[in-house]
């Protein structure tokens, strides 16, 4: 067998660094709390669920 590589994705360079993983009692683990994550997440990802609904428009202007 051959090792695996660990490879890195490209990543926002705000959130080099940032891993995830799953520990023996299934909880998720992060080296970035999750609200900092939830901050990051809010500024550059349309929620694509609320882009369509007409009572959001008021709170973006």
């Amino acid at each position: 067998m051959s090792k695996k590589e660990k490879k890195t994705p490209k990543v926002n360079p705000k959130l080099e660094g940032f891993e995830v993983n799953i520990n023996s009692f299934g909880e998720i683990k992060s080296s970035l709390k999750i609200d900092e994550l939830n901050q990051f997440l809010n500024k550059n990802v349309e929620d694509k669920k609320l882009k369509d609904r007409e009572d959001l428009d008021d709170l973006k202007n």
